[in-house]
């Protein structure tokens, strides 16, 4: 028996490393986006830190409208902590026409869009029925965002998404609320 204790925590330990790596490996996106219904605004409700949004202290907002081309243009907005409104004008197109949920963004200038790692992967993971609430992240859950038609979210809505995203393997423990003046 005292010989058989290490092989069963060995197999443990690579048992629930394998179910865990099968399990966190699969961002599912929703089975289907209505793309016309998913243009507007959005509201930040929540977000992974990043990079790009260290300057952001309140007010975030996605604005998505149809390109005449038939992609998506994005414009990103946020109020600074001087006051200051920051914009980002980007362009996003569809990955997979079946769900309409995998799409590809950028934010650089169009001439560079050739470029194939300049463009980010905006999987829609979450999304109500009504298209008030969705949540954005990717395949491998660097980035995440809650948002929502209005600047507020019911705390009960809030948590239960929270919940589903951390089903998807994201780490929701990382999630910063935005402030919505």
């Amino acid at each position: 028996m005292k010989n058989l204790k290490p092989h069963l925590c060995a197999m443990l330990l690579i048992a629930t490393t394998w179910s865990g790596m099968s399990w966190a490996q699969n961002v599912q996106p929703v089975t289907k986006v209505e793309l016309n219904r998913y243009l507007g605004k959005w509201y930040e409700i929540a977000r992974f830190p990043n990079r790009f949004q260290e300057d952001c202290v309140s007010n975030v907002t996605a604005q998505y409208d149809k390109r005449a081309d038939g992609d998506i243009a994005v414009t990103n907005r946020c109020k600074e902590a001087d006051g200051k409104i920051d914009e980002a004008i980007g362009h996003g197109r569809v990955e997979d026409t079946t769900s309409n949920a995998k799409l590809k963004v950028t934010f650089v200038p169009e001439w560079l869009n050739w470029m194939p790692f300049v463009w980010a992967d905006y999987w829609i993971v979450d999304l109500a029925d009504d298209y008030s609430v969705a949540a954005v992240g990717g395949p491998s859950r660097d980035y995440l965002w809650i948002l929502s038609r209005t600047p507020t979210m019911p705390a009960p809505a809030y948590e239960a998404l929270v919940n589903r995203l951390t089903v998807q393997g994201f780490d929701t423990s990382k999630l910063v609320k935005t402030k919505q003046e």
